[in-house]
């Protein structure tokens, strides 16, 4: 415990003088931003990606499920096998 403790004091030490250097550098006042370039993404390539991979997971974790489905269907066929024909594993 008394190591939390000196970790949380320290590191409220640091922050407590981070933030009085930051306060420091301040310029004081308001400055209008301009000039600004503008940043732009297309969204269009982005979102058609996002979408494809979404279905092809989702076409896979159904060609997963259906596969495991087959192999206990298979197992339960078996099952059913042995015991109408009374035999033992």
């Amino acid at each position: 415990m008394k190591g939390f403790r000196r970790a949380a004091a320290l590191a409220g030490a640091i922050i407590a003088s981070s933030a009085g250097a930051l306060f420091a550098q301040t310029t004081g006042g308001f400055e209008p931003a301009t000039n600004i370039g503008k940043e732009s993404l297309p969204a269009g390539p982005l979102l058609y990606t996002a979408y494809a991979i979404v279905w092809l997971v989702l076409i896979g974790y159904v060609f997963m499920l259906w596969r495991r489905l087959d192999r206990v269907e298979k197992e339960l066929h078996e099952v059913a096998a042995r015991i109408g024909s009374g035999k033992r594993p």
